[in-house]
């Protein structure tokens, strides 16, 4: 990776001292700029077979024709495929035979740029090395001219979840793949095109951004850039607050051990119309789209705005007691004697996702039993519970499996040691070198909280005054978890990243679109009807927020990224109006006597029309402040600077932070 160095070191004071820091803490060494990648053409595919590295075995390299694959309609170029393995090995655990599988595709036309793949779930596949990371991707990494990357992390498909039984298999899934692997397929691409790559990069979702996260910490010399999205960087804890969600909705389950039966999907269309009711406004476009989660926190209380289930009612409203177990989950899990687990999540019409009930109700019942029992427990649980997870998830003790995961395991480290990125926002060597990381994450996430992740680059931003100029947080209305939901969710975050690292071009925005029907990324079953099917929002970097301003409700450019409506009081319900009083009966008048021969009564006048009255018009409670919100924001204790569009700010953690 070859920097320039420009001097940034006095504005960095500047604003520490703007906001409230220390000049010692803004005092950073001159920022430095990476230079952008060159072009280069592939020398060498089949004899790739013979490369030579430590511990590593190459089974195939073989030259994959142009348009054997396509993406979005679009043909992937000509490339050489290489698959291998590093570190293999006979476990004395458990007899099995690991190693650190991997393939790497290298394009003949290669734009001088390295991706590590970050893959997801408990790894245990060497997923296609195409370099795709976000919902849709209308260009993948191959396409984009990256070499790339991909691994299963150190054990295979059939040793999922048992490798949890081997203590190196544990350190693999955690870290250690990606440092071994890392300067191998530099190497390795060095023999390819004759030289090394210019830039690195490395990007995942899910549990691939952990891993992206977790790099960004230990391994940020060896990457200039890094993409997490919905980034699972504390999963032991999400873990163990899954299991701890299932037995809180098992309470309420009509059927005992279904907990679809205790959160129905008609029960989450009534809470998500209830979140629009009360939140969607707020950002000056009632658009089924809730772009203000932190206003939203602080304004939606479950058991006042979802209807609850009274005189017999069934449709549209919840029981009492669902409110009571939904409020809870969300909060976040606690322990017996109430210390958090986990974080909170963010009120979102997400919830009625497909996604969101898959894994609140579906995966703490199968997929977390497995990881908590054999990966994060100090000492794994017997293969016997395997045959009942769902009951294993029902009856764990809570207290004992959210004190597991920090005590040192067969690994040597405990799960949060091997799992987690250390010192997570000890940011320095990222930072320094030049590169840069943008973060992102879906507001209806059902299993990793972007409360999560909101409150970590609230932590970053306290320890760096300068932290918005090298790592950014961008939040997405309505997409469940990685991609999908009722969700602009398809955007170019690589390119975005490219663009910073590379040309010092930081993104003030990033546009995301829909795909409705005839999006050739791949459409999307939840998008709205009544949404344009390629609808197009900013996303804003956290805490600014999407605020309508004017224009075309279905396009981006009629929204602007501004401060959330956080803690601006909400307006007084406009009082009710008088009665008009009834107008008062116009006594006849009196008779004037009339001669006798001329007998009969005057006819009385009309009633008056009583005077028009005009209803006052009552203030939306669910509206935005009018006018500069900055200074009502002032008014709460935040200090604000708005600097070339973007907002830095002092933020409210939303919920207490799972780190």
């Amino acid at each position: 990776m070859s920097k320039t160095l420009h001097g940034a070191a006095a504005l960095g004071a500047a604003l520490a001292l703007i906001l409230g820091g220390s000049a010692a803490a803004a005092a950073a060494p001159p920022a430095a700029q990476v230079d952008p990648a060159a072009p280069g053409t592939l020398t060498q595919c089949d004899g790739l077979v013979d490369f030579s590295f430590e511990s590593t075995t190459i089974d195939a390299a073989e030259l994959v024709p142009a348009g054997e694959f396509e993406n979005a309609g679009a043909a992937v170029g000509e490339h050489c495929l290489v698959t291998g393995r590093m570190n293999e090995r006979l476990s004395d655990v458990d007899g099995q035979t690991y190693a650190i599988g991997f393939e790497m595709r290298l394009p003949t036309d290669w734009a001088g740029r390295f991706l590590y793949q970050a893959n997801g779930g408990m790894d245990g596949n060497v997923v296609p090395a195409f370099g795709a990371i976000t919902g849709g991707q209308l260009e993948n990494g191959l396409q984009m001219g990256f070499a790339v990357l991909s691994s299963d992390a150190g054990h295979g498909p059939d040793q999922n979840p048992l490798f949890g039984l081997d203590p190196q298999a544990r350190l693999d899934y955690g870290y250690q793949a990606v440092g071994t692997l890392t300067p191998m397929a530099k190497d390795l691409i060095a023999a390819a095109y004759d030289r090394g790559p210019d830039t690195s990069y490395i990007a995942g979702g899910s549990n691939g951004g952990r891993h992206t996260m977790v790099a960004a910490t230990r391994y940020a010399d060896l990457y200039d850039g890094f993409l997490p999205v919905a980034p699972g960087f504390h999963l032991p804890q999400a873990a163990v607050a899954q299991i701890w969600g299932a037995q809180q909705w098992n309470e309420v389950a009509e059927t005992a051990g279904d907990l679809r039966s205790a959160l129905t999907d008609a029960h989450r269309e009534t809470i998500a119309t209830a979140v629009l009711d009360r939140c969607d406004a707020v950002d000056g476009l009632a658009d089924g789209m809730v772009q203000d989660a932190d206003r939203c926190a602080e304004i939606f209380e479950a058991p006042r705005d979802i209807p609850s289930c009274v005189g017999g009612a069934t449709e549209n409203c919840l029981p009492e007691e669902t409110i009571a177990v939904l409020d809870r989950v969300m909060a976040g899990a606690v322990t017996s004697g109430g210390e958090a687990i986990y974080t909170s999540f963010p009120w979102d019409a997400g919830i009625a996702n497909d996604g969101w009930a898959g894994w609140k109700l579906d995966a703490s019942m199968m997929l977390d039993p497995m990881a908590v029992g054999f990966v994060f427990s100090p000492q794994p649980e017997s293969p016997e519970i395997l045959a009942d997870l769902p009951g294993y998830a029902l009856g764990a003790d809570i207290d004992e499996k959210a004190a597991g995961i920090w005590e040192e395991s067969i690994a040597g480290e405990s799960a949060m040691e091997f799992m987690t990125p250390p010192d997570e926002t000890n940011l320095d060597v990222l930072r320094d070198t030049g590169s840069k990381m943008i973060v992102v994450h879906g507001a209806a996430d059902g299993v990793f909280s972007p409360d999560d992740t909101a409150a970590w680059y609230d932590r970053v931003s306290e320890a760096y005054a300068d932290a918005n100029d090298f790592v950014r947080y961008f939040e997405v209305a309505g997409m469940a978890h990685v991609s999908g939901g009722a969700a602009t969710d398809q955007f170019d975050g690589l390119g975005a990243l490219i663009d910073w690292v590379e040309n010092g071009q930081a993104p003030d925005t990033l546009v995301a679109s829909a795909r409705g029907a005839g999006n050739p990324g791949g459409e999307n079953a939840e998008v709205p009807a009544d949404w344009a099917a390629d609808r197009t929002r900013p996303l804003c970097p956290y805490p600014t927020v999407a605020t309508y301003t004017e224009g075309d409700p279905e396009v981006a450019s009629s929204f602007t990224c501004a401060a959330s409506a956080e803690g601006t009081p909400e307006p007084e319900p406009a009082p009710e109006p008088e009665p008009t009083p009834e107008p008062e009966e116009t006594p006849e008048p009196e008779q004037t006597p009339e001669p006798e021969q001329t007998p009969g009564p005057t006819p009385a006048p009309d009633e008056p029309s009583p005077e028009p009255t005009t209803q006052p018009d009552e203030p939306d409670e669910l509206s935005p402040t009018g006018g500069d919100t900055v200074p009502a924001l002032v008014g709460t204790g935040l200090a604000l600077l708005v600097a070339g569009g973007i907002v830095i700010a002092s933020r409210r953690i939303r919920s207490h932070g799972a780190g």
